[in-house]
């Protein structure tokens, strides 16, 4: 159980092999919730971690895992593995183009194939009745070392997110100029899959995420620490819904908001009806 007179580094959160909550499980798939600061597989940013998702999650169900799609380290939540090559190709193929027609028939529409993630954000986004659309196109993201030999002149890449606000929230501090701290809670739907697409389209927004180190606010990160208790990026991949590759079935799979998400609520008197 977290203490949250302490701040908690996400490092220290997966010092010790973590047990993996695993969420849905068949012949084919197996989705878990990964947690805050696990990377999903080993790459050149990792020498100095010792798990991984896919590992763990091997271990625990005794077969080798393919991973069919990414979560970036910081965030949590629905991932999921393909337990064969045959059905992770079909998934990633899904994925890539965000249908789910497994190239059998016609060509199905987006909502086949949906994330729901949610991010808790710096200030008051404006409430609407309606989902809203950001349609901002990003530069792609390079890594110095991994994508080195990749060309740094592409255009910027198509983007687009839907999103909607929950929940606000004020508590009465001042913080620089401001005399009260404003938290939004953001529910997000990407169409497309840029990488860190969410935390950069909520930072063109001017909310950015907050915990996130790349993008966010460097005020509003260090009071969330202090004040809070924890370190963590705060966007969680909440659910994941797609066709099963074999049975043709509509899959849902959930993600619980963990123990540090749910004391954030309790702090801003939140109540959710997720």
């Amino acid at each position: 159980m977290a203490d949250f007179t302490n701040t908690i580094e996400i490092e220290e959160a997966v010092a010790e092999k973590p047990v993996l909550t695993i969420l849905y499980q068949d012949e084919h798939i197996v989705a878990i919730d990964k947690p805050a600061g696990l990377f999903v597989h080993r790459s050149f940013m990792d020498k100095d971690e010792i798990y991984f998702a896919l590992q763990l999650v091997r271990d625990q169900i005794g077969q080798y895992v393919y991973p069919v799609h990414r979560l970036d380290r910081p965030t949590s939540g629905v991932l999921l593995f393909a337990l064969s090559k045959d059905v992770a190709q079909k998934l990633n193929e899904a994925f890539a183009d965000k249908s789910n027609s497994y190239g059998v028939g016609e060509k199905n529409t987006e909502t086949d194939l949906t994330k729901t993630y949610y991010a808790l954000v710096r200030g008051h986004l404006p409430i609407t009745k309606q989902a809203e659309l950001i349609d901002y196109s990003l530069k792609e993201k390079l890594d110095k070392l991994g994508d080195k030999n990749v060309s740094r002149d592409k255009a910027p890449q198509s983007a687009q997110t839907h999103y909607q606000v929950i929940k606000q929230a004020s508590l009465p501090i001042a913080l620089g100029k401001f005399d009260s701290v404003r938290y939004s809670l953001v529910k997000l739907l990407p169409i497309t899959g840029r990488r860190h697409q969410i935390r950069r389209h909520l930072a063109h927004l001017r909310y950015p995420i907050i915990g996130d180190i790349n993008y966010g606010d460097n005020k509003q990160n260090p009071f969330f620490i202090q004040h809070f208790g924890f370190k963590r990026l705060m966007l969680i991949a909440k659910s994941l819904c797609f066709i099963h590759p074999i049975t043709k079935q509509k899959i849902m799979i959930t993600a619980e908001f963990d123990q540090q998400w749910q004391h954030v609520f309790t702090e801003l008197n939140w109540l959710l009806d997720e």
